[in-house]
């Protein structure tokens, strides 16, 4: 109840700025689009005209590069301080892989297999995999966040929403930019931007940067080895040419992170050999080092434009990615390989859209295709060493291989009409035809890591062999009204449906199949369907009011919406007895389409020019509020044929999250300092949907603040920023693999010997400076 009190009461002070006025409610029509302000009132360029922000009828909050460059925003997760019911994370034992939800919907487990519930862009180009997708913001123009299901006006069919990454246009004029950070931990981070005209059309650009940070705690088991560091190389480079009706945009991006593996924190002791909870929540035992924590990712894409008359404009969008990481996850992160889990991801991805937009005085929209080829291939060994010791098999360990190739098609079509100067209708649909081919080799060794990482180890059973291929088909609409009493007001009404395709659970086990017809032998037919999962789908209806008020001065934006979710996909894994003689001993995939779900809420955000001038001295005031609600529970929760609703809850779903700030700018010196505060806040969030009183995090406050001087001729600034300023301790992820353990009851593994209860956690209190230099 605090939180609510807190949501209804806390004052209007913001986290940062857009230019003016941000984060802003803004435009998904066209990935073309572009964020400014008029006064403070926010404009929206798409489709080669601009429109006023609250014109749109879509909930989509949009941050520009300079509001994110001045409040010292580093990586992408840090938006979701920043956006009502949205939820970014690093992925529990990973530095780079993205968990993404929003509105409840998600998907937290990164292997080859599962689909995304939030899709990611990176320049109008969909990444199929969250390996390597934890961006550094550098060189961006803005980040867009959709909230809802998408997918009517391009790309790939997301059903909880999108998060877009725009990288800044090549400017007119020879230019030369270089920013530099230097913090706690040892931050040392340097961006150096380039780009010139080579012809009257032609221009070239590129960026650099070296990011690095020590530790935020070591490992106590391997000497040298920090825990929570940051060692990453990244270039982009882009060439445009724009010349009248024709422009193109080919663009490049490499990433290197030798950062050392991120390690979990025990919040138990050790079961097996009484190992102590550690004092610092960054420090860790981990002893896995059979391979070391690496990630490479590149890609590239090409853009283009073609206007055909004042009316049509065709678009394509072609783009490749590829990456491939290793990781040394220590699930029970303690020196002996009780539950030790070192993997190897590999994607790459081949996409292609193209779009037909058209607009007239009345009747605007867009037609397109959307191709995918993807190969995502995952493979790990589960390693219980300590378990195999109990039972007589030295050195258990038990491989997986998945290998997923996903092949989809999609045409899709949006488009508005204005009825009247008033009313306006918009129409759109998408159909999906998803093909999913997976490979589930799963394979039982003693003596040691599989050959996979190591040499000696004895292959001694095979426990899933599978090969199968489904297709899923669905159409989605989506309808919007749209009534304008007059030019400062917009209310909305949309319906929209979100399709996640299935597949086939990439750690399942085909010896558990059952006999389903007892006809005394498992048929391919039954391992099918027992390896198989279906798509999930949502409904969902969203009334809405957009505002600008005070003459201008004020502007909000309001969002009710229901999600009827149903059919949705519990991945997840457990451990398993395979003999009856009371030990774990190896892991089996659960992954079914075993729930349903309300998911009901709303959205508030504010900008306000609170002042402007105050003294005739260029001085100004702004600050914006913004609040979500989310009340999310299960219809129904099927385990073995019973409804366990009452007792499972949504995961990274927080009831509330509600964040404010500041930007007040004084001239200083033949300059601007901004003074920069703001407070985030997040209520009780679990993170599976059974609850754990030593996982789940309770609620918790985000204070941040920055001071930052720029030069009249925008030539140089320099700031100072601290995050996170209670140096408060928060669990972003975690394992759990122990029963028990709550009303005087004593823990139970459930995989291994030790007990694995680990927490990864978000970054503590950090000063840093940055400094850029513009030429």
């Amino acid at each position: 109840m605090r939180f609510a009190a807190f949501a209804c009461a806390v004052s209007p002070i913001a986290i940062a700025t857009l230019t003016v006025a941000a984060p802003a409610m803004a435009q998904d029509a066209d990935t073309t689009a572009e964020t400014g302000t008029r006064g403070n009132e926010i404009v929206v360029t798409a489709r080669r005209r601009e429109e006023r922000l609250i014109d749109v009828p879509i909930s989509v909050t949009a941050i520009g590069g300079d509001a994110l460059a001045k409040q010292g925003t580093q990586t992408i997760e840090e938006i979701g301080q920043e956006v009502p019911n949205l939820t970014l994370e690093v992925s529990r034992g990973t530095n780079t892989t993205l968990s993404a939800f929003i509105r409840g919907v998600g998907q937290q487990d990164p292997v080859a297999g599962f689909e995304a519930g939030v899709g990611l862009y990176v320049d109008d180009v969909y990444l199929n995999r969250p390996q390597a997708a934890v961006l550094d913001v550098y060189d961006v123009e803005r980040i867009e966040v959709l909230r809802g299901p998408q997918g009517t006006l391009y790309g790939r069919n997301t059903i909880g929403g999108a998060i877009k990454y725009v990288t800044a246009r090549l400017p007119n004029e020879p230019s030369l930019k270089i920013r530099g950070t230097y913090g706690s931990y040892d931050q040392a981070d340097l961006v150096v931007t380039a780009s010139t005209p080579l012809t009257d059309s032609l221009s070239i650009g590129a960026s650099g940067a070296r990011l690095s940070r020590g530790g935020f705690g070591d490992n106590l088991e391997q000497d040298g080895v920090e825990n929570y560091n940051k060692d990453v190389w990244a270039a982009r480079g882009t060439v445009e040419f724009d010349n009248g009706p024709v422009f193109v945009r080919l663009s490049g991006d490499y990433v290197k992170d030798d950062s050392f593996a991120r390690q979990g924190h025990r919040l138990i002791p050790g079961q097996l050999t009484g190992a102590p909870v550690l004092d610092s929540v960054y420090d860790t035992r981990a002893g896995l080092n059979v391979v070391d924590q690496e990630v490479e990712a590149w890609g590239g894409s090409l853009s283009a434009a073609f206007e055909v008359s004042d009316t049509i404009t065709l678009k394509s969008i072609t783009g490749y990615r590829e990456d491939t990481s290793t990781s040394p996850i220590d699930f029970d992160s303690l020196p002996s390989a009780d539950l030790d889990v070192p993997a190897i991801y590999e994607n790459d991805q081949f996409s292609q859209e193209l779009q037909f937009l058209y607009e007239s005085d009345r009747l605007s929209g867009v037609l397109g295709a959307y191709y995918l080829d993807a190969n995502a291939f995952t493979a790990f060994d589960v390693a219980l060493f300590t378990t195999g010791d109990l039972i007589g098999l030295p050195g258990l360990t038990a491989q997986t291989l998945g290998d997923v190739k996903t092949k989809t098609w999609s045409i899709f079509g949006d488009f508005t009409y204005e009825l009247t100067d008033q009313l306006s209708l918009s129409l759109g649909g998408r159909y999906t035809n998803d093909k999913r081919n997976s490979r589930v080799l799963r394979t039982t060794f003693i003596g040691g890591y599989s050959d996979l990482f190591a040499t000696g180890a004895i292959p001694i059973a095979v426990t899933s062999d599978f090969d199968g291929s489904d297709t899923f088909k669905e159409f989605t609409p989506r309808a919007s009204i749209s009534f304008k009493p007059n030019s400062n007001h917009n209310i909305y009404f949309t319906y929209s449906k979100g399709f996640k395709g299935g597949g086939f659970d990439p750690r399942g086990q085909t010896s558990q199949a059952q006999d389903l017809d007892n006809d005394g032998s498992v048929s391919a037919a039954e391992v099918f369907e027992f390896m198989r999962f279906k798509p999930e789908t949502v409904d969902s209806y969203e009334l809405g009011w957009k505002a600008s008020l005070l003459d201008r001065r004020l502007n909000i934006s309001f969002a009710a919406f229901k999600g009827d979710y149903t059919d949705i996909q519990i991945p997840g894994s457990q451990g398993a007895d395979t003999d009856g003689d009371g030990v774990f001993d190896t892991f089996v995939g659960v992954t079914t389409n075993a729930a349903s779900a309300d998911i009901n809420g709303f959205e508030f955000e504010a900008n306000i020019l609170a002042g402007e001038d105050f003294a005739g001295d260029g001085s100004r005031m702004n600050v914006n509020f913004a609040v979500g609600y989310l009340d999310a529970k299960f219809n129904e929760y099927l385990v073995n044929g019973v409804d366990v609703s009452s007792q499972r809850t949504f995961q990274n779903t927080p009831e509330w999250t509600v964040n404010a700030g500041f930007d007040l700018g004084l001239p200083v010196a033949s300059g601007m300092v901004d003074f920069l505060g703001g407070i985030s806040m997040r209520s009780d969030t679990s993170q599976f949907e059974t609850a754990n009183p030593f996982l789940d995090q309770d609620g918790y406050f985000l204070v941040d603040a920055g001071i930052v001087y720029t030069d009249d001729s925008d030539r140089f600034s320099i700031g100072v920023h601290g995050k996170n300023l209670t140096n408060e301790r928060y669990i972003v992820s975690g394992y759990n693999f122990v029963a028990g353990g709550t009303n005087g009851q004593p823990f139970v593994p459930t995989l291994g010997l030790e007990g694995t209860l680990t927490g990864f956690y978000g970054d503590p209190r950090r000063f840093f400076v940055t400094g850029e230099v513009r030429f």
